[in-house]
């Protein structure tokens, strides 16, 4: 008898503290995921952040606490990165052409001019098996990446028309810190002007840069219309993100948090790139209705004229991006350098 209640002792005892380590368990403190990003939180990937936020939130029952800077409220672009890799913010989305600086040139492939002419060109390459080999590779810089987000396709835009690639030359017009993008202007005949996202406004505010090249959301929700007279319809250059957190945190994290929150990218990346077609298609007749941007689009004929003005980067580039890389992304999308 004296036994057995010692046992039913031992058992109510080891309950409680089941029980009590439960309870601790709900009551601890949620794992914070400061998400940053440069954009306007109603762009593409200002939505996709928030439907992670959700998604993140929602399937580890409050254990994850995501919490999104937009509108470079923490870090601007050239500062993003390294704020990352330091653990003073675990979830960037940056642009993949911020990763050619890092030393990941194979990135910098997809600024090329034309490399993609459409979003399911983009997938067959990002979603697939060379997308993933490239996030992979992040984690010799102690990134672990994570997803492909759409954000668009990149139109012109100015202060002067812009119908002929000719019409460009001499114009000095922003670019992000990419040696593809800038060999890209120069092709042109442009004066490529490197400048964090967040000083754009001003800087075509007050005639300190001619023109951009930006996706039409960006356009839109940046109120780019107001401070610049036109835009072609370009479609020249992708832009895509690489959605990365820091390796050492998402090493650290619960196998079961890990898991949840792997299971809550791969729906807001298939959301993230769903509104980016939308939301681009949108930004396109705001800005044609809002009657302060005189909208160029180009024919079939014409766009062959910038690809051809344009393409040669391809060849200048190669020894950069890696010719055999290159040459893969041309198998999977069947890209043909003589037809363009």
């Amino acid at each position: 008898m004296k036994k057995t209640n010692q046992l039913l002792a031992a058992l109510i005892a080891s309950t409680g503290i089941l029980f009590g380590a439960s309870a601790q368990a709900q009551n601890a403190a949620p794992i914070v995921i400061k998400f940053s990003h440069v954009v306007a939180a109603e762009t593409p990937k200002g939505k996709a952040a928030e439907m992670f936020r959700k998604l993140a939130e929602e399937r580890t029952n409050g254990r994850v606490k995501v919490e999104v800077y937009p509108n470079s409220v923490l870090y601007k672009d050239k500062e993003e990165l390294e704020a990352l890799q330091l653990g003073a913010v675990q979830m960037l989305a940056p642009s993949t052409a911020k990763f050619g600086p890092l030393g990941f040139r194979e990135f910098d492939a997809f600024a090329l001019p034309f490399i993609f002419d459409n979003y399911d060109d983009v997938h067959k390459v990002l979603q697939g098996p060379i997308g993933g080999g490239l996030l992979k590779k992040l984690e010799t810089r102690g990134l672990a990446g994570l997803a492909f987000w759409d954000s668009g396709f990149k139109q012109f835009t100015g202060n002067r028309a812009m119908h002929k690639p000719e019409d460009l030359k001499g114009m000095k017009i922003r670019i992000q810190s990419s040696k593809v993008i800038e060999e890209q202007m120069r092709s042109l005949g442009v004066l490529p002007q490197v400048m964090a996202f967040s000083e754009l406004y001003t800087a075509l505010q007050t005639g300190v840069i001619d023109g951009d090249e930006q996706s039409t959301p960006n356009i839109w929700t940046q109120k780019f219309y107001e401070v610049e007279k036109h835009m072609t319809v370009s479609n020249h250059g992708y832009t895509g993100y690489a959605v990365v957190t820091n390796k050492k945190f998402w090493d650290e994290l619960p196998p079961e948090i890990r898991t949840e929150l792997e299971g809550a990218m791969k729906d807001a990346t298939a959301f993230a790139n769903d509104v980016a077609r939308k939301d681009n298609e949108a930004a396109l007749e705001m800005i044609k209705s809002s009657g302060r941007m005189a909208v160029f689009t180009p024919t079939p004929q014409e766009r062959n004229e910038w690809k051809r003005a344009m393409v040669k980067v391809h060849a200048t580039m190669a020894p950069r991006v890696g010719q055999e890389f290159l040459e893969s992304i041309y198998r999977e999308t069947g890209f043909e350098v003589a037809k363009k």
